[in-house]
């Protein structure tokens, strides 16, 4: 059995109580508040749940992650990310880009990005939080991804791309400007073969824990716009 969380209380369980079938399910119930979400996000927790169920929390054992030095880019990336076809800008089209990454779910059975965690997010990205890459051909939003930014942690959530490597070109400048500005930690969340083609891997959840105890507090003096260039990018230099 699994936590039902209480309205009145952000309390949620350890995460060594999470189930191992499902992998990573913590907890259910709850709401999607600024309070709660940020709460969970800190403790390595996210929601994932599909419209007409409860909320369902997670936190995976092991986790997918990225540490920002470790990028990889294939040769025929790095020649792509050269070209000077397309741009990247930070947080102009948040609510196209969350769109958009729901829109291909829109086809299946359903999408988890249902309206409520629209909003959420969207109040998110209001309050600085919640932060969006944008890659345009000409006038078209091509590509791009979400997620929030904790501390030194930026929590991906979502990506998207209408047009070849779109989605790897977002990915590879976030990666490349979080070096810049020392973050340390990219939480990708559940494995897959993309995220692994660009240098993600896998650690202990009680790792992951870890880190995002000793990162989460990080002073971010920032402000959310790209100071690389593409070449930076290409080269790997943060």
């Amino acid at each position: 059995m699994i936590a039902w969380l209480a309205d009145d209380s952000l309390d949620f369980p350890p995460l060594k109580q999470a189930l191992t079938d499902p992998d990573g399910l913590l907890a259910a119930g709850g709401d999607l508040s600024e309070a709660r979400l940020l709460t969970a996000y800190r403790q390595g927790i996210f929601p994932w749940y599909n419209p007409g169920e409860p909320i369902l929390w997670w936190s995976p054992d092991p986790r997918c992650v990225l540490f920002p030095g470790d990028l990889y880019l294939s040769r025929s990336m790095r020649k792509r990310l050269r070209k000077t076809d397309y741009r990247v800008t930070f947080d102009t089209a948040f609510a196209r880009v969350i769109a958009a990454c729901a829109a291909p779910r829109r086809k299946q059975a359903g999408t988890w990005i249902s309206d409520d965690i629209f909003t959420a997010y969207l109040n998110l990205h209001h309050q600085g939080i919640a932060h969006s890459v944008e890659v345009w051909v000409g006038e078209e939003l091509a590509g791009g991804l979400y997620g929030l930014g904790i501390g030194k942690v930026f929590f991906g959530e979502s990506m998207f791309s209408t047009q070849r490597d779109c989605s790897k070109i977002a990915f590879a400048w976030l990666a490349t400007q979080l070096r810049h500005w020392h973050y340390e930690l990219i939480d990708c969340q559940v494995y897959n073969d993309h995220l692994a083609s660009l240098g993600a891997t896998e650690i202990p959840r009680a790792i992951f824990a870890q880190e995002v105890a000793r990162l989460r507090d990080r002073p971010c003096e920032h402000a959310w716009y790209f100071s690389i260039d593409r070449d930076a990018v290409a080269e790997g230099r943060a």
